[in-house]
């Protein structure tokens, strides 16, 4: 997603892209739920057919499933059909003139510091081959081998997410998002059932070291999620699986040759584990400041772009996160679960669901604290 976004931002101001994915076909193979919140889906334009049904409504459960319900008066989730997404976003790219190498591996790259470019080796259909690039973009997942390269921060702390995404599954009542704390099933984070009436999507996420992910949504799906949705005549779609960072944005995310975006660059919210907001705004951010560095045709414009600037707007989510993965049993779970129905806790949960907050915005001309005048005026 980042880097479709970010390639089609570049493209449309002429510059020259060359979109690299590993994938024979972008459909196959998804890591992401896919689920959009109110502001992600206000603030950025999405083909209809690419969005399942508004979502209004979420419920908490206690590893006792007791339960929390909340209700919004604004639509503010929707489940993406993200095969469809992908594909959409790949024809706007190759419209603007992108040039897309599927079935390609991404092998390394060799930064040239005297000329600010960089060789990138890679492979496609067994044959190795090398370019030279201006800007070297990774958006290459949590465990980024262009960061490494490049000398960048590499995530350090992630959780792993697994999900069975299946069809056929009836919505007696209005779409609804369930979260389910389990110290068990879930260490750190929760598992999820989400039936937009379309497709619903099961799943685990939790610390890698704390539990097997197959084996939780196995005795998930058949002890817990059968109470609140019928799999009599699911069909099964797919799974998905993968890393999602929660460390926060990394603090050096770019130098001369080249910066990170989307979950290589740690843009996931640490709490609710959201990416798809801060990869959005990040690839909108990384195209901007792209644009002035080739405009300019000054490598230096990219240090500029940090992760400093935005790290102090998730201190207290990572704050929580500390808390979260700190609790390792259901006893102090149900007591989390107790204080989130008080009148001040309940508050605080419907922030975290309902608060059109995530990543912040940032525009390259409208801060000359982050871009000094003289690089602005060599435009």
């Amino acid at each position: 997603m980042a880097g479709l976004e970010c390639a089609k931002r570049l493209a449309r101001k002429n510059a020259k892209v060359l979109l690299v994915d590993r994938k024979r076909d972008l459909t196959k193979g998804i890591h992401t739920t896919g689920i959009f919140v109110r502001k992600t889906f206000e603030d950025f334009d999405f083909p209809p057919e690419t969005l399942g049904k508004s979502i209004c409504d979420a419920t908490i459960y206690s590893p006792k499933l007791k339960a929390l319900k909340l209700k919004s008066d604004k639509e503010e989730f929707r489940v993406g059909n993200m095969g469809v997404l992908y594909e959409k976003l790949l024809q706007d790219c190759i419209k603007e003139g992108v040039k897309f190498l599927s079935d390609t591996a991404y092998i390394s790259a060799a930064m040239k510091l005297s000329r600010a470019r960089t060789i990138v080796n890679l492979k496609n259909h067994g044959k190795r081959f090398q370019i030279k690039t201006k800007v070297l973009i990774g958006a290459d997942g949590a465990k980024s081998r262009v960061a490494k390269d490049l000398g960048l921060d590499e995530n350090k702390e992630w959780i792993v997410g697994y999900e069975e995404v299946f069809q056929g599954v009836p919505l007696k009542n209005n779409p609804r998002l369930h979260c389910f704390l389990d110290a068990k099933l879930a260490p750190g984070y929760l598992a999820w059932v989400t039936n937009d009436g379309e497709d619903c999507h099961i799943g685990v996420g939790g610390y890698p070291s704390r539990f097997d992910p197959r084996k939780a949504l196995k005795q998930f799906k058949s002890e817990i999620a059968c109470k609140y949705v019928d799999l009599k005549n699911a069909k099964i779609l797919e799974s998905r699986g993968g890393r999602i960072p929660v460390g926060g944005v990394l603090k050096k995310i770019a130098n001369e040759n080249g910066l990170l975006i989307g979950d290589a660059a740690g843009a996931v919210s640490p709490l609710t584990a959201g990416g798809l907001d801060p990869c959005m705004r990040l690839s909108k951010f990384a195209s901007e400041v792209i644009l002035e560095r080739l405009r300019a045709n000054n490598p230096e414009i990219l240090i500029s772009y940090s992760g400093k600037m935005f790290r102090a707007k998730f201190t207290t989510r990572l704050w929580m996160r500390y808390l979260l993965k700190s609790i390792t049993n259901q006893t102090l779970l149900e007591l989390a679960f107790k204080f989130l129905r008080s009148g001040f806790g309940r508050r605080i949960a419907e922030k975290i669901f309902f608060r059109r907050s995530s990543f912040p915005d940032v525009n390259v001309m409208e801060n000359p604290e982050i871009y000094p005048v003289k690089d602005v005026l060599t435009l």
